[in-house]
Order: C-alpha cells, then sequence, then structure tokens
C-alpha cells in the first residue's frame, strides 16, 4: 500500500462475502480516529494536506481507473492476479503502479493513468526471493476465489467513491484486502476479509 494509507480518515471493516453475495446487511462497520498526517520530509502537516490535495485532484483527472489499469496489467500474463495497486501522481506523469502475480513470480507494471498504455516495461521477483510472510500470503491470495478487483468494486460502493489504492494486509493471522477509496474530500480504509483466508 502506498502512503495514502496515512491518510486514512475512517476504517470500515466489512465482511466480503456477504457483500459480494448480496447477502442481508452483515458488514461490520467502524469508524476510527482520524490519523494526523505526517511529512516524509520536514513534519509540516500543512505541506502533507496539500501534498495529498495535489495528488487527489491528479487522481480525479485520470481517465483510466484503478479496475482498468488492474486488468490492463492482468492481462499481460494470462491467469495473472492483483496482489497490490496503488496510484502515483507524484511523478510527472500519474501513473498506476501495479503487482501481479503469475507462475511464481511477482511481476511489477507501470501504466499511464491517462492513457491506459505500459511506462517502460515490466520487471519481475521470484517468490523465492521474498520473505516468509509475504510469500503466505501470496499463497493465500492464489487459493481464494475473490480477487483485488472484486474487493476494489465492494469497497467503492462501501465506501461512496473511488479506490486510490488496493493490497494485502495481515492483522491478527487474518489476511485482508485493504482498499483506500477516496469519497468527498476524504480518505477512507476498507478492510474486507475474504472467505477462506484466515491462516494461522
Amino acid at each position: 500500500m502506498t502512503t495514502a494509507k496515512r491518510w486514512t480518515s475512517g476504517l470500515l471493516a466489512i465482511a466480503l462475502p456477504a457483500l459480494l453475495l448480496a447477502a442481508p446487511a452483515r458488514a461490520i462497520v467502524t469508524s476510527s480516529t482520524p490519523t494526523s498526517l505526517h511529512s516524509d520530509i520536514d513534519g509540516d502537516p500543512e505541506a502533507d494536506r496539500q501534498a495529498v490535495s495535489r495528488e487527489i485532484e491528479r487522481f480525479r483527472s485520470s481517465t483510466i481507473s484503478i479496475g482498468q489499469a488492474m486488468a490492463i496489467a492482468e492481462r499481460r500474463h494470462a491467469g495473472a492476479t492483483t496482489a497490490d495497486v496503488s496510484f502515483d501522481g507524484a511523478s510527472g506523469v500519474p501513473v498506476y503502479r501495479v503487482k501481479t502475480l503469475h507462475n511464481d513470480r511477482i511481476w511489477r507494471h507501470t501504466i499511464n493513468a491517462s492513457t491506459g498504455e505500459l511506462v517502460g516495461g515490466e520487471a519481475a521477483l521470484p517468490l523465492a526471493e521474498l520473505d516468509h510472510e509475504d510469500r503466505d500470503n501470496l499463497a493465500a491470495l492464489g487459493a481464494i476465489r475473490h480477487r483485488l478487483a472484486d474487493a476494489v468494486r465492494v469497497a467503492e460502493r462501501a465506501a461512496s467513491g473511488k479506490a486510490i489504492s488496493g493490497g494485502l494486509v495481515r492483522e491478527r493471522g487474518r489476511l485482508n484486502f485493504a482498499i483506500v477509496v477516496i469519497s468527498g474530500d476524504d480518505l477512507k480504509e476498507v478492510i474486507l476479509e475474504p472467505p477462506g483466508a484466515r491462516t494461522k
């Protein structure tokens, strides 16, 4: 996940299967205390807020959605699934950074947020080079039937906004999808637990 995770103004915990299957509202929704903003450079909260505002504005002016960026990256390798995606508006050209899992490798793609074109090629990292926890998380991702794209759609509905990043997080032995959604002028983090993702 990107640094946008630090800027979340709310936390929504939602049962993914209930929302995906349109079951009775069994979603657990909680709100956390808004987190204060921290600057990476000089500790200036106002400068950090302005940087966040610029990032959100660049995201809103992009023509490619996060779902489209994931689909573009997944099409590069038949059978690939997205493990992590984030919007990056800080560079000259706004892009999505997408990591996909395919054939025991993590593929890194940079997708132009205006045109959908691949920027600069792709890079692959064998899973064997990742630490044990990351390998376990990715193995769990391959074993569940719901994908990050499903979680993004659910999170966007739940938070009434547009996703700007998403990925896997492990909390208390559970592997969850964590999606950051822009809702109005707020950033909200939506946590979804896919069925079958519990681990020891």
